[in-house]
């Protein structure tokens, strides 16, 4: 089974140009059920939407993030991550070469051990990256370096997943503003074993009257085991005021963890 959800880094060198000749057609989350002892099989299909040649390189890498944007990607060590899967996928291939407008496919393979690994959600991320000339620049001195954008293919593989449970945690809430509209920002941490894919919704009511205002909600994000992320809810319509209310977030097995808060909701 294969879930799909946007994750994707941009990973700039020198920003003058941003070039984003190659993009991923089949989705960047591929999420399985496994047993031990199983090998199970994927794609990633890329495409080369530019006229000119594209040599891509992939290679893997464990990866963990938190709620203030920061995400750490290093080389696979088990040792130091028990829950990476590095080691249990071969790719096909790491470099392709892709005519103008051409399309491909990269084969993968997961094997999973036949002794019984830990329970609950094991991960790493196949990194799709172009290989970009560095070309003299005729008109200034030195080379000319051009950002490149990377994808980072997340590999998801839930042993056990009956055993095993997701358990989030309210790690912080606050108002910001973002784009000049004003949002709550839910921090959550996933501290249980099982990978979900959690929604935050906020049932606010006017502190003065008891009033409902009503429910809002934010998108539904996947969250790692031991990761944290920040859930933003849209609070633009609602007028300056102070306001309590309930913090509800749902996983897809509609487990559900609530808090209460008190928000005040300003001007500026």
């Amino acid at each position: 089974m294969i879930k799909h959800a946007s994750f994707l880094f941009i990973f700039l060198i020198l920003s003058c140009l941003s070039k984003a000749n190659i993009v991923i057609l089949n989705g960047l989350t591929h999420h399985y059920k496994v047993e031990n002892g199983q090998v199970y099989k994927g794609k990633i299909s890329i495409e080369n939407i530019s006229s000119q040649p594209q040599n891509v390189k992939l290679f893997l890498q464990d990866f963990t993030y938190q709620s203030d944007g920061t995400a750490n990607y290093t080389t696979p060590d088990k040792a130091k991550n028990e829950k990476s899967n590095a080691g249990w996928i071969r790719l096909n291939t790491n470099l392709v070469s892709l005519k103008g407008k051409e399309k491909t496919e990269i084969f993968y393979e997961i094997t999973i051990p036949e002794q019984d690994p830990d329970e609950g959600s094991h991960w790493s991320v196949i990194i799709v990256e172009p290989v970009e000339d560095i070309k003299p620049d005729n008109d200034r001195q030195g080379v000319n370096i051009t950002s490149i954008v990377r994808y980072a293919i997340q590999i998801i593989t839930d042993v056990n997943s009956e055993k095993a449970n997701s358990d989030l945690k309210f790690e912080g809430v606050k108002i910001e503003k973002e784009d000049g509209r004003k949002f709550l920002k839910v921090a959550i941490t996933n501290t249980g074993t099982l990978y979900c894919k959690p929604t935050v919704t906020a049932e606010i009511y006017h502190k003065k009257n008891g009033q409902k205002i009503g429910n809002f909600s934010s998108q539904a994000m996947g969250l790692l085991p031991k990761t944290s992320k920040s859930f933003l809810i849209d609070l633009d319509k609602i007028p300056p005021a102070g306001y309590n209310a309930v913090l509800i977030a749902t996983d897809e097995d509609d487990n559900a963890f609530a808090l209460n808060v008190e928000l005040e909701v300003k001007n500026d």
